[in-house]
């Protein structure tokens, strides 16, 4: 009989702990419960990093427009260029991180190498985020004159800018990578806000320039070794993202398979910072 009593308070509380799991899965479906590296992940950044070769495809063809739409398709907030040319003869004397700049709605920024061909030959980074500051770092001469060119960009008002530095090194000689990446940490070696490498390093993982940024504690985003040039049938990967100084979260990373547009594979990333 006493059992009998109690069934109606047990069915109640059954029925209670039921409304209380329905309201914890309503809360979860929600985003109400978040944990930090969820935090981390919802202020996102999406970066994009192609050496266009002056915007000649595998095809020897020029086009500058089919270039734009592989970046867009990723709908990137930094991009970072090589191979970049301003009014030079062979490109047909047009200024290309403009023209880039104009299809795409971004701010642009260029960093020159070298005078070639009536104009201009170099790098350059696109933005869709206030860009507060441009600095073009010089780097040790190889085969060819070379720069890092760096923006600050500001992400919103809570946090400290972003350093997003574009990288094109020596393809040649792994003694002047080296040279190159002590000269761009000795000019990033004081900074306290993050920083964001990104581009043709001209040497894959194993080479002593990019270890010896993973040795300085600089981290490479991983993306399971994803070859990246030449575009057609790509047999090395030299084409990478560094960060250091955030605890970014890497929520994509991946190489994008166009095989025409460039000699180069592009790689994007969508990272939390």
């Amino acid at each position: 009989m006493q059992e009998k009593r109690n069934k109606p308070q047990m069915d109640a509380d059954i029925h209670g702990w039921k409304r209380v799991f329905i309201f914890l899965m309503v809360l979860f479906a929600c985003g109400c419960f978040v944990s930090n590296d969820d935090v981390m992940k919802q202020r996102t950044i999406r970066i994009f990093s192609y050496n266009i070769r002056h915007g000649e495809g595998m095809d020897g063809r020029i086009d500058l427009k089919r270039i734009a739409d592989v970046i867009s398709a990723k709908n990137p907030d930094l991009v970072a260029l090589q191979e970049i040319d301003k009014n030079c003869a062979r490109s047909g004397n047009r200024d290309i991180a403009s023209e880039l700049g104009d299809m795409l709605g971004m701010d642009y920024r260029f960093g020159k190498f070298m005078d070639f061909q009536g104009g201009e030959y170099g790098m350059a980074v696109l933005s869709r985020f206030p860009i507060v500051e441009t600095i073009r770092h010089s780097l040790p001469d190889g085969a060819e004159p070379r720069c890092a060119l760096e923006i600050k960009v500001q992400i919103d008002d809570s946090t400290s800018p972003i350093s997003f530095v574009c990288i094109h090194n020596d393809w040649i000689n792994e003694g002047i990578r080296v040279k190159q990446v002590e000269a761009l940490m000795a000019f990033l070696r004081d900074y306290n806000n993050p920083i964001i490498l990104a581009g043709d390093f001209n040497g894959e993982k194993s080479d002593a320039s990019l270890e010896l940024l993973e040795q300085a504690g600089w981290k490479i985003l991983d993306k399971n070794g994803k070859k990246t040039w030449p575009a057609d049938n790509p047999e090395v990967e030299i084409d990478f993202f560094v960060t250091r100084g955030a605890s970014f979260v890497t929520a994509e990373h991946d190489v994008i398979d166009e095989r025409t547009a460039s000699d180069h594979r592009p790689i994007y990333a969508v990272i939390g910072e």
